[in-house]
């Protein structure tokens, strides 16, 4: 029977001369903020961050809650399929998109609340301390972005790299 290893020496082992727990806390390396230019909309900038240099999580939402700005994770719409063609069609659709058959009302599966889940987060944090950090490393390039938008010689953030920028991967 194999032994169960001690947590607390795991926790003592390193990873690049950092503790495991050390070294398990991701840095958020930077974040990149594009401004939404529609006044009126409640959403204000489209975000890209980088975490340790090395992985980007792109789509994140700046929006104008009651309670000030918060961060919307990148999601997708959800969807289902037609019983009778299979088409692929979204949950708030009466009528399939590929053979006309009227559709199930009510067919999206609702959260802890009672309200239909109509989008699906394709990358979000697992706690709240990410969370937590994740929202406040963006809200504030949000605002240092928004005070430079200000400026008469305001350039926009370029978000994406042109694909000739990308390094070449050689195995």
């Amino acid at each position: 029977m194999r032994k169960k290893p001690d947590a607390k020496a795991l926790l003592s082992e390193t990873i690049d001369g950092k503790l495991l727990c050390e070294a398990k806390k991701m840095k958020i390396s930077e974040v990149r903020v594009k401004m939404v230019s529609n006044k009126d909309d409640r959403l204000k900038a489209f975000c890209s961050i980088t975490m340790d240099n090395e992985f980007v999580v792109r789509d994140i939402k700046v929006i104008e809650g009651t309670n000030g700005y918060f961060v919307a994770m990148p999601s997708r719409k959800m969807s289902d399929h037609c019983e009778k063609c299979g088409g692929k069609n979204h949950l708030r659709a009466r009528y399939c998109n590929n053979c006309g058959t009227a559709l199930q009302e009510n067919r999206a599966r609702k959260d802890f609340k009672g309200r239909m889940k109509l989008h699906a987060d394709i990358a979000h944090p697992i706690n709240s301390n990410c969370r937590r950090r994740i929202q406040e490393k963006v809200i504030s390039a949000f605002k240092e972005e928004l005070e430079k938008s200000k400026q008469p010689d305001y350039k926009p953030v370029e978000m994406d790299e042109p694909d000739d920028d990308i390094p070449e991967i050689v195995s």
